[in-house]
């Protein structure tokens, strides 16, 4: 038996909808297991914006800093209310990147999982996948462009503007020992991910990843520049299965993109991690969808697949971690599927499940006998 501290932050959009599906699952592992989830909802995204003036207020800034994980669910809403916000307190700019640079998540996990069985969801062709996909995309989340200086267009009469892209030795070689960590624990290959033809910064990051890799003899190391690993990702993605690390923004792009290889961002849970302090967020790798908020039609997948990413990564709790993946590979299996995944199929209208359907098919699976 264990008692965590978990803060929810279940965001805008389609996330109060997903989350309730998250917690569902916790209630159930608990059930099984004995555990105490001690679950403490707070505001964060767009609508902790209007509520409270900021969209990181303080009580959930002090909440994330004690809590031992935190499940977050989607942030923004309609485009007509985000031009309600002031840049300077864009959910994004205000409230996400300084959560991760609050807690130093550095490490982004990003599992792209489709078996052979599961096919039938990509939009690609069968013979595209091969045997089936299972590639872990880890991506460096606190450095680059996205957390360099910046200039404002508005800043310098519309005339240039700057977001630098700095990576040091440190936040390389930090995230680099992650991906081959965790290559020698599933003994794959690391594919590292850049574009060192152009970019300075690029030579810099190949060129450390390379010296770290001599304290791995035993993982096998590929470069691929990060254009033609986009169009390789459509034409033959199985040939990636095993580790794959990009650098911040370049790996912002690809994760979503391997989404679509998959058919559906809900089928994308992520991992944002500090190795060191085990303390990170996890959380559905896709937008908050406004336009099908509240319907009950939203993949809960990814927020469910954040969950096992938290008992497994944060928690140490690897077999309940099992029995969540299980139960949705069961799913899957068993023939149901979310209305966006069943589009074109002849799916049995009794197998496409809404959002809480899916949600309790998966408790039911991890509570059978």
């Amino acid at each position: 038996m264990v008692e965590k501290y978990i803060v929810i932050l279940e965001g805008d959009g389609i996330g109060p909808e997903i989350m309730t599906e998250g917690k569902k699952v916790l209630s159930a592992i608990s059930s099984k297991y004995g555990h105490k989830f001690n679950l403490d909802d707070k505001p964060f995204g767009a609508k902790a914006y209007f509520d409270f003036g900021h969209p990181f207020p303080e009580v959930t800034q002090k909440a994330c800093d004690d809590a031992e994980a935190i499940l977050k669910g989607p942030i923004g809403l309609s485009l007509s209310e985000m031009k309600r916000i002031p840049q300077e307190f864009s959910p994004e700019g205000a409230g996400l990147l300084p959560l991760r640079k609050r807690l130093d998540t550095y490490a982004n996990y990003r599992p792209v999982v489709l078996p052979k069985n599961c096919s039938h969801f990509s939009p690609l062709r069968p013979e595209r996948l091969g045997d089936g996909i299972d590639i872990m995309m880890i991506r460096e989340l606190v450095g680059g462009n996205y957390f360099g200086r910046k200039v404002e267009g508005k800043d310098t009469n519309m005339e240039y503007a700057i977001d630098e892209g700095r990576y040091d030795r440190p936040q390389v070689e930090r995230i680099a020992k992650v991906a081959f960590e965790e290559a020698r624990k599933r003994k794959c290959k690391l594919t590292s991910v850049n574009k060192p033809n152009v970019m300075a910064e690029g030579r810099f990051w190949n060129a450390i990843v390379d010296e770290v890799a001599k304290q791995y003899a035993d993982v096998s190391l590929q470069h691929y520049i990060v254009d033609n690993m986009a169009y390789q990702l459509v034409v033959n993605p199985s040939q990636f299965n095993g580790v794959v690390l990009f650098e911040n923004m370049q790996g912002d792009i690809l994760t979503d993109q391997a989404g679509g290889v998959l058919g559906s961002l809900g089928l994308m849970p992520s991992a944002c991690l500090n190795l060191e302090t085990k303390k990170g967020y996890y959380e559905p790798a896709h937008g908050s969808a406004p336009d099908i908020a509240g319907k009950n039609i939203a993949n809960p997948y990814s927020m469910i697949g954040s969950v096992a990413l938290m008992f497994d990564k944060s928690f140490g709790l690897e077999q309940e971690s099992k029995d969540i993946w299980n139960s949705l590979t069961k799913l899957f299996g068993n023939g149901y599927m979310t209305g966006e995944l069943a589009k074109g199929t002849n799916t049995p209208k009794e197998n496409i499940l809404s959002t809480s359907e899916f949600g309790n098919k998966v408790c039911d699976y991890i509570l059978e006998k």
